[in-house]
């Protein structure tokens, strides 16, 4: 009866998760960047902020849809302040959301933050409040779940649920914490495969 118990842990904002055998692992996705161009001003990513502007970088579908065939559940997560500093239109990307999931059907969700930094919402990356999310609503064990992207916002998150980073390399991964750094998506899916391979392995 003792393997039915769960195992009791804290993400890194004090809350508490139970994980119970046979949870799913999932994969976190930076949006911008990563899934769809983002344009650099001044040496940072900007967001689109209309459809029309919302190019998705295609490449990434057939690499998702070896994840998805995997086991591993695909979670998307976007910071869009834009929507709470009033220059992004909760419509606009809602239509661009839709186009995102119609053009890489391999999405299971998406989960935004539409706060400002001054907000200190917990959901914003770096904080890890969209991962907890996502691991309630999908049963994810975050311990063996995988965060992908080309910024060290995304790497700070997963470190606090003790999820694996995979950086795709950029001008803005910085310094903070990350568990690997890789040239291109196709290295992360690629790694993130022979990882679960891995961990399939010594769990049997």
């Amino acid at each position: 009866m003792g393997h039915n118990l769960p195992i009791v842990g804290t993400f890194g904002d004090g809350q508490l998760f139970a994980y119970h055998a046979g949870m799913k692992i999932g994969v976190f996705i930076e949006r911008d960047g990563v899934l769809n161009q983002a344009r650099v001003e001044r040496q940072h990513q900007v967001s689109p902020v209309m459809l029309e502007e919302f190019k998705i970088n295609m490449i990434v579908a057939p690499l998702l849809k070896k994840l998805k065939a995997a086991g591993l559940t695909i979670i998307v997560t976007t910071n869009q302040p834009g929507i709470s500093r009033g220059y992004l239109m909760r419509r606009e990307l809602d239509r661009m959301h839709d186009l995102l999931r119609r053009s890489i059907p391999s999405i299971d969700d998406l989960l935004i933050c539409a706060h400002d930094d001054t907000d200190h919402c917990p959901c914003r990356k770096p904080k890890p409040g969209l991962f907890s999310e996502a691991a309630f609503k999908w049963r994810l064990n975050l311990d063996r779940s995988f965060v992908i992207s080309d910024k060290w916002q995304d790497a700070e998150a997963a470190r606090a649920v003790g999820a694996t980073s995979l950086l795709i390399n950029s001008p803005w991964i910085g310094s903070a914490h990350h568990d690997f750094v890789l040239p291109d998506f196709e290295a992360v899916v690629e790694k993130i495969l022979t990882l679960q391979k891995t961990t399939a392995v010594a769990a049997g």
